[in-house]
């Protein structure tokens, strides 16, 4: 049932990343995402959308760290604050909870386990996500500190 939500979500990503980026653009808690291409911001969730039982299944920790990490950076660097990264993370979420919620037709009581295994490997990776993110901003936000001083 876990593996039937996933590649739901996969064959829908593109939608998805569109739907998505509709809502950054139009939420007035993420206007410093303008610095952010269109594009590029488009990718980077479509990725996550179209890659998903890659991330929740077969991605290490590690995989997740470095992935967020360097978002958290680049984020940075584009004058987004961590904030802003870490409502956009939690859009992210929110956008495929709501397509599950839209999509999803329970016929069996096993159906709700894979669902819910579902949102709780969601949880997880989404979490691990911001903090890594946080991690890579708060990095990037020092080494560009430091850039300034010797500069």
């Amino acid at each position: 049932m876990a593996y039937r939500f996933v590649r739901l979500i996969e064959t829908h990503s593109e939608g998805l990343a569109k739907a998505l980026r509709k809502k950054i653009e139009n939420c007035p808690k993420l206007v410093d995402y303008h610095n952010v291409p269109a594009e590029e911001l488009t990718e980077r969730v479509y990725e996550v959308y179209r890659h998903l039982g890659e991330w929740l299944l077969g991605k290490t920790e590690a995989d997740i760290e470095q992935r967020y990490s360097a978002i958290g950076k680049k984020r940075a660097q584009q004058g987004v604050p961590s904030c802003q990264v870490t409502w956009t993370i939690c859009l992210v979420k929110e956008n495929l909870w709501d397509y599950l919620k839209q999509e999803s037709v329970i016929e069996r009581p096993a159906e709700i386990f894979g669902e819910l295994e579902v949102l709780e490997l969601l949880d997880q990776f989404f979490d691990r996500a911001i903090y890594y993110a946080a991690v890579g901003h708060e990095q990037a936000r020092v080494e560009m500190a430091q850039v300034a001083i010797h500069s």
